[in-house]
Order: C-alpha cells, then structure tokens, then sequence
C-alpha cells in the first residue's frame, strides 16, 4: 500500500477512529486501525469488540492500493507531529509502516492485517429512519450528560433512544435526574427501541461536525447502527446494545406542579454558580427560597462560610417555597440549553422539580436535604 493523504484531513479522522478503539487491552489488534487503500480512495476501520467504527477519508491519492494495520495511538502521535506539511506518505512493507513528511520519517511496527476482527457491515436492507445531524447532535448534547457513571443498574449507564413515527425521543437518568430531548426524525410509521452505551454516542456526536448530514439509524437484533453522510466520505458506526430494561421515564415526570416562574438562562446559571462557590462534598446543597418578585439563593459549608445571592423575579407563580439542590445538577442542564429563558416548576420541598425549554427538553432533579 502506498497513498498520499491531506494531513489535516487524515489527523480528524484518526481522532475520530481513535474514540473507538480500545484504549487497553488483552488483544492488541483491538488497540488498533485498518487502513484499507483501494481504487475508491481509504478507508479506516476501528473496533474495541463491542464498537465498530468505518471511515471514508477524502483527500487521498492512492498510488498502491492495499490494507495495514497498525497502532492507532502511535499513528495519530506520528501524524499530528508533522504539523508543517500539507500532505503525508503511507507506505507499508510487510507489517511495517512508513509514515513519511516534508523532512521526517517514522517507522511503526504493525501487526497482520488478517488478525483484526473486522467492523459490521451496514444492514442496508433493513428498515430504518433518518435523523438530521444537527437535531440528533443537539439532542445527545441534551441527555448524555445525565447517564449514569458507575451504576450496578446497568440499564441507566445508557441513553434510552426511542422512536415512534416520525417522533424521537432521548432520555437519560442517573436515578437523581432525568433529562428528556425530543425531535422530529423521517422513514415509515414503525417503532424502535434501543439502549445506547454512552461510549457510543460520543463517538457519534463527533461524527455530526456537518448540521446538515444525514444520519440513518437501524437495528437489526442487539446491534445499532449509525449511517452518518453519503458517498465515500460516510462514516458508519455499529454498536452492541446496553441490556436490561430502561426505567419507566414517563412515571418520573411531575404533572401536577403549583409554581412556575420563567428565568434568563444566564443569569440564573451566574446565580447558582455564586451561590455554589462556599459548598463542598459534605455541603454540597444551594437553598433556593422562591417568593413574590424575589429569589434568595444560600449555601453554607462549616469552616469555609456561607454566600447568599439574590436574584428579582418578574413573575412567580405560587406560594413561597424553599427548596435544595445539588447545584452542579442545575448548571449541568443550564449548559445544554441553547435558548434564552428556561421554566422551573416545582411543587414542595421534598418533590424533583422540573426544567423546561420549549416542547423539546424536560429535565427532572431531585431536591436535597439541607437540614
């Protein structure tokens, strides 16, 4: 194999590819890319057994079609290194890999390319739909953040991914909040459901650098596959599915809240962030004290002091109320939110309130104890 890549366009997709691959492992082709050359132009592929990743490069002149293997940390290190040069020269001799630019020349120890287990073919012939990039970006952007870390619930390490026609919905949760995002996506009145490891859609969300690709989503038994653009230059991810059954989401949200006030997203974030400033791992909780035309906003943590901050209110709807929150929690959702106001709605001190931005987003968090 011998081909001539555009550097810029090589180091972005060997940082996408590396997303996938195992960082450690027993088996060391799965710490690895295939770099396969044809008539076509290249291709990369990637796998940590449970992922696969394929990878359409643009640029690329192919003087020697033909496959390699090698280590996916050491090429990327290799390739970014060479940050003068427009373009770099791949040409391999048995298992090896000469990476060459203007003025270098680097050697990497590959391994056989029959040894790597291969990345699923895309199941073109199985029902699926299609999402817009942009909306499916924005919406992994509004949930993954709420999964669970490390949970023995293995079920919530995932995000749920739900669709009914042409309605998709995203929910995640950790078990103390839960973040919905819904869109609009396009194919047959069917049904899917499926949940998508973490791992997966972040690799994905990288995959969705162009708003206006298409994405096409299938599942065929327990894998998940992801079809992002046209043409050469496509990527398509396949996943393993998380197993278990996702929590009943519709039974967390609150329906019968009595307190609705609307606030500037930015000056509500500023306002907790204040506020969280003299919490700490034993205090970590904000008070929020809502009444008419005024929300008070105090936290205190032994040995450190205590903030209060004041935020004036234009229109609160309900009785006076105080209330905790883990103000990470809060901001988290702030951050998602690309409009300019967001509604709470709350019910008591010991009920989650409720995030709202449009029809699209619904966050729940459970309140905390500050006593």
């Amino acid at each position: 194999m011998k081909i001539v890549c555009d550097r810029s366009a090589l180091v972005e997709a060997l940082a996408l590819a590396r997303g996938v691959v195992a960082s450690r492992s027993p088996t060391p082709v799965l710490t690895c890319l295939k770099f396969s050359a044809t008539a076509e132009g290249l291709t990369i592929s990637a796998t940590d057994g449970e992922a696969g990743l394929r990878l359409g490069v643009s640029s690329v002149e192919v003087k020697e079609p033909g496959e390699t293997l090698v280590p996916a940390d050491k090429m990327e290190q290799v390739v970014r290194s060479l940050d003068g040069d427009e373009t770099v020269t791949l040409e391999t001799e048995r298992t090896m890999v000469h990476v060459r630019g203007a003025d270098s020349h680097f050697k990497i120890f590959g391994y056989e390319v029959r040894d790597f287990p291969g990345v699923r073919e895309f199941p073109a012939d199985v029902p699926g739909f299609t999402v817009e990039a942009g909306t499916l970006r924005k919406m992994i952007a509004r949930t993954l953040f709420a999964t669970a870390v490390e949970n023995s619930r293995y079920a919530i390490s995932g995000v749920l991914v739900e669709r009914k026609g042409k309605k998709l919905r995203l929910v995640a949760t950790d078990g103390r909040r839960l973040a919905l995002a819904v869109g609009q996506c396009r194919g047959d009145d069917g049904e899917m459901t499926a949940i998508v490891p973490g791992k997966t859609l972040n690799v994905v969300v990288r995959l969705l650098a162009d708003p206006e690709a298409t994405v096409r989503i299938v599942r065929q038994g327990s894998l998940l596959w992801f079809l992002v653009g046209e043409g050469a230059d496509a990527a398509c991810l396949s996943s393993t599915l998380v197993e278990g059954v996702f929590p009943p989401f519709e039974d967390v949200i609150p329906k019968d809240h009595d307190k609705r006030v609307t606030f500037d997203i930015g000056e509500l974030a500023g306002a907790v962030r204040r506020a969280a400033l003299l919490t700490n791992e034993e205090s970590r909780g904000v008070r929020m004290a809502f009444a008419a035309g005024r929300l008070t906003l105090s936290s205190r943590a032994p040995e450190m002091g205590e903030a209060e901050v004041n935020v004036d209110l234009d229109k609160y709807e309900g009785e006076p109320i105080e209330i905790g929150f883990n103000p990470s929690q809060i901001t988290d959702a702030l951050k998602v939110i690309d409009g300019p106001q967001v509604i709470l709605e709350l019910k008591s001190s010991n009920k989650p309130g409720v995030l709202r931005s449009g029809n699209d987003f619904t966050y729940v968090v459970m309140p905390i104890s500050l006593a």
